[in-house]
C-alpha cells in the first residue's frame, strides 16, 4: 500500500511539474521573436481596397497600406508576406495565428475584446453615399432605401447600428461588389470609407455621387493578437518614427492626396 501511495504521489508531482513547464513554455512564446526567426511578416490585406491596396498594372499590390507594410517590414528587418482576406475571415485568420498583422482595421470596443490595436496610422471615415438627387441627410432617411455594404466590416456594423428596420441592407463580399451595385442602380446608396468614396466621386461625375452623412470618423489602426506586447511596442515605435521623419505624411499625400492629419 505504501509503495502504491508513493507511486501515486510521484505521478502527481510529475504531472504538476509538467503542467508548470508547459505553462512556462506558452508564457514565453513571443510573436516578435517568431517573426524575426522566420524572416517574414505575415499581413492580411483587402486586395480590392484602393487607394489602400489594389493590384497595379503589373498585378503587384500597391497602395497606402502596401507602402506602410513595406516600411514596417524594413523596420523589423524581415520581408512582408501579403495575404488577401475578407471582412468575414480576417479576424479569425489573425487569432488562429495564420497572420501576424491586419491593416486597415477600424477600432471598436467589441473588437478590443478579441485583438489588440496599434497606434492609428491612416485617416478614415465611413460615409453614406448616394446620388445628389436623392434626399438623404440622416440615418432616419435610410428608411425604405436600399444600401450596399461590405459584409462583416466596420461599415457593416456602423450601418446596422443606426439603420431603420425597413432599410434594405444588401451585403457583398468585397468593395467591388458594393461599388458595382451602386453604379448599376441595383441599390440607391452605399456605405464606404471616404477613400473609396473619393475614387467613385472622381470617376463617375455623371451621376453626381456625394457623401450624404458620416457614420463614423475613426482613423485606421493595425490589429495584432492580444498579449503580444513586445510586437505591439515595436510596431508603435516604427510608426512613431514614420510620423516624425515625414514618411507617413508622404504616403498620405501620395495615395490620399491629403497631408497626414495632426491628430494622428
Amino acid at each position: 500500500m505504501n509503495t502504491l501511495l508513493s507511486r501515486r504521489l510521484l505521478l502527481t508531482m510529475a504531472l504538476a511539474i509538467g503542467i508548470q513547464f508547459t505553462g512556462a513554455t506558452f508564457a514565453q512564446a513571443d510573436e516578435l521573436d517568431d517573426i524575426a526567426k522566420a524572416g517574414v511578416l505575415k499581413v492580411g490585406i483587402f486586395e480590392d481596397f484602393p487607394p489602400f491596396s489594389s493590384a497595379g498594372t503589373d498585378l503587384v499590390s500597391q497602395g497606402y497600406d502596401i507602402d506602410v507594410i513595406n516600411a514596417l517590414a524594413k523596420g523589423l528587418g524581415v520581408k512582408p508576406e501579403l495575404t488577401g482576406i475578407t471582412g468575414q475571415n480576417r479576424i479569425p485568420s489573425l487569432t488562429e495565428h495564420k497572420l501576424n498583422l491586419l491593416v486597415s482595421v477600424g477600432v471598436s470596443d467589441e473588437r478590443k475584446k478579441v485583438v489588440a490595436f496599434t497606434a492609428p496610422y491612416a485617416p478614415y471615415s465611413i460615409d453614406v453615399m448616394g446620388p445628389k438627387a436623392l434626399a438623404v441627410k440622416t440615418a432616419a432617411d435610410l428608411a425604405g432605401k436600399s444600401v450596399a455594404v461590405n459584409r462583416g466590416t466596420l461599415e457593416d456594423t456602423s450601418l446596422t447600428e443606426v439603420a431603420p428596420k425597413d432599410t434594405d441592407i444588401q451585403r457583398f463580399n468585397d468593395y467591388n461588389g458594393v461599388i458595382s451595385a451602386f453604379l448599376s442602380g441595383q441599390v440607391q446608396l452605399m456605405v464606404v470609407g471616404n477613400d473609396v468614396g473619393a475614387a467613385v466621386l472622381a470617376k463617375h461625375p455623371d451621376i453626381e455621387p456625394e457623401s450624404k452623412f458620416q457614420l463614423l470618423n475613426s482613423p485606421s489602426a493595425m490589429a495584432i493578437n492580444k498579449g503580444e506586447d513586445r510586437l505591439l511596442a515595436k510596431i508603435d515605435e516604427i510608426l512613431a518614427t514614420m510620423k516624425k521623419d515625414g514618411t507617413l505624411d508622404a504616403i498620405s499625400k501620395k495615395w490620399l492626396f491629403i497631408p497626414l492629419p495632426p491628430e494622428l
